[in-house]
């Protein structure tokens, strides 16, 4: 099932495109890197693809269903980790617990479902043991973690996330790939994610799409249909 794509699309910031010609497609059931050197637009890639910005040419497709014919749902997590400050008042139970609002109104109380999702997605990322604590005494990885738990807690079809690993240690980001890979494959989700460490996660992916920089300084997309292909350019 086609769950996003880009056609022919063209975006930039202060009337510069950074990307043009992007042709992306995204299916379900896929484990997807965005890959590229520092400043390659790979955010705003993602951010294209979820509506969040409006491209000055081209469409932008996201699919409004599932595969069961149910509002799609979808898990972001940002790069913008470090806005949670010292003061941030939440505790991490009750950061993540809030993300099963998602699903139901606001006003809902919250069910014995509800609290065992919760404690799963903690327990996943390794955060359980500390989710007392509030959100402004937490490490920027520590942050990132729990970012992540409450878009798992969401039940999310399709779970985007720009740079993941970021703060992680060597064995963390392993357990991370292992997850992502054990979402996709067991639980059915997609997942597209902004990694520079494309070694690494290489043997869990299903597809890569690159950014890479055309002779006049622009970005192009390129993608493989695996990751021992070569890349090549769709647009």
């Amino acid at each position: 099932m086609l769950v996003s794509s880009l056609t022919q699309v063209e975006f930039g910031y202060n009337d510069i495109p950074c990307i043009q010609d992007a042709n992306v497609e995204i299916h379900s059931d896929e484990f997807v890197a965005v890959t590229g050197p520092n400043g390659a637009a790979k955010s705003t890639l993602l951010k294209l693809m979820l509506g969040l910005i409006q491209p000055w040419k081209g469409n932008v497709f996201l699919s409004p269903s599932n595969k069961e014919g149910k509002k799609l749902q979808v898990g972001y997590v940002s790069q913008q980790i470090s806005a949670f400050n010292s003061g941030f008042p939440s505790t991490i139970l009750e950061f993540v617990r809030s993300g099963r609002y998602a699903s139901g109104s606001w006003f809902r109380k919250l069910s014995k479902e509800d609290d065992v999702l919760t404690e799963e997605a903690l327990r996943q990322v390794g955060m359980w043991d500390l989710r007392k604590r509030k959100i402004g005494e937490l490490s920027g990885g520590q942050k990132q973690r729990i970012c992540i738990a409450r878009a798992l807690a969401q039940e999310p079809d399709m779970l985007v996330l720009d740079e993941p690993t970021t703060g992680m240690d060597l064995d963390s980001r392993f357990g991370f790939y292992q997850l992502m890979h054990h979402q996709v494959k067991v639980h059915g989700r997609t997942v597209i994610m902004v990694t520079h460490g494309l070694a690494e996660v290489a043997p869990y992916l299903d597809r890569i799409i690159e950014l890479e920089r055309k002779e006049d300084g622009r970005w192009k997309c390129c993608t493989t249909t695996s990751c021992n292909g070569h890349f090549v350019p769709v647009g």
